[in-house]
């Protein structure tokens, strides 16, 4: 088993509290990725799983086994790092073979175990190159050979993609997907993308200011954020927020935006928010794809609006497009062939079905 328990760690620099009492499971098998905005606390937790970095209180375990006084050596952990960390006087072959020389395990086995992670990874015929001869791509499939190749309990990945330009990160991702399937392996993945949070992991662990803000599934975290704080993280474009009121209306709840702006909330959410009446302030949160344009025909709780003058952003497969209310700028999402210009008034509808309110205080989802 090789399941990961991190329970109650803290972890101080002195005055400086980084991380604030975290606590989580990691399964067997499951590949989970922490993300979050820098000095979250993320790649800190991460070295302290891996022993690089001491546990100011609490304890981890990995396999059922308390690893707080283990040396990394002993952890039976396998690192891959943002920069590769690569020998450049070495060749493919032996970076990957390093590690097991120094365990003391015979060539025979060694060579089988790297020839096996140079065909998992396609570099069979890069086994003599040296690290300066391979492109960035090649070079981070190195460092996760040498990981591979010692068959770790538990990898860690510390932002292994960042240095990687966008179309290499594309198919990096596709790679660490297909490896995890074959592997099985249990995996911590730290990122600040939250793309590649949302495309890799079983589940994910989002960060802020040295704690958890919420974990749960990518589409957990997109449809159902706890807090203003995720709702804004996850997503791009981001969540609007926009500032309101919730009040009284004929036959239910509304919210009211400015004079001229309000939008009823669907039915079923009535008895929901009815509790939250009487607010100073609450934020309307809409994603930006659940702004579109006007159609002949509109689903339940798809409310029209118009709004304007506003800016466009024209993406090729869809436009973007932008607005004001209440000073605060909102996205949305149309057809290319919508007829959205710069400057015009443009007749808009909000899919209610997908909002969210938000108290302005305590950033809670309501």
């Amino acid at each position: 088993m090789s399941a990961v328990s991190i329970r109650d760690v803290y972890k101080s620099f002195g005055e400086v509290k980084v991380i604030q009492g975290i606590s989580m499971e990691i399964a067997d098998g499951e590949f989970v990725v922490m993300v979050g905005p820098s000095g979250c606390g993320k790649s800190t937790l991460l070295r302290m799983v891996a022993g690089l970095e001491s546990i100011s209180a609490g304890e981890i375990a990995i396999g059922g086994k308390v690893v707080n006084n283990l040396e990394p050596k002993d952890r039976d952990i396998a690192m891959v790092f943002q920069n590769y960390a690569l020998y450049p006087h070495m060749s493919v072959h032996d970076n990957m073979a390093y590690g097991l020389k120094i365990r003391g395990l015979s060539k025979s086995e060694i060579d089988s175990r790297v020839n096996r992670a140079a065909e998992i990874l396609e570099l069979s015929k890069l086994l003599k190159r040296r690290p300066r001869e391979l492109s960035g791509g090649q070079r981070q499939r190195v460092a996760m050979g040498r990981a591979i190749v010692r068959e770790p309990k538990v990898f860690l990945f510390d932002e292994p993609l960042s240095n990687l330009d966008a179309k290499l990160r594309v198919q990096m991702r596709e790679e660490l997907q297909a490896l995890h399937k074959r592997l099985a392996t249990t995996t911590l993945y730290v990122t600040h993308d939250q793309v590649e949070a949302m495309t890799l992991a079983d589940r994910v662990v989002v960060m802020n200011g040295g704690n958890i803000e919420q974990v749960g599934t990518p589409n957990d975290l997109y449809h159902t954020p706890t807090t203003k704080f995720v709702a804004g993280f996850i997503g791009s474009p981001a969540m609007n927020f926009i500032p309101g009121a919730l009040e009284e209306a004929a036959g239910g709840l509304r919210v009211r935006l400015n004079d001229k702006l309000a939008f009823p909330v669907p039915q079923e959410r009535t008895a929901r928010y009815r509790p939250h009446l009487g607010r100073a302030k609450v934020l309307f949160g809409l994603r930006p794809e659940h702004i579109m344009e006007q159609r002949p025909h509109m689903e339940p709780n798809q409310h029209p609006f118009e709004v304007g003058p506003g800016v466009t952003e024209p993406m090729g497969m869809e436009t973007l497009v932008y607005f004001t209310v209440n000073g605060t700028e909102v996205c949305g999402r149309v057809n290319p062939n919508a007829g959205a210009r710069d400057g015009g008034h443009m007749k808009l509808v909000a899919d209610l079905n997908n909002m969210h309110l938000i108290d302005d205080e305590s950033g809670k989802v309501l």
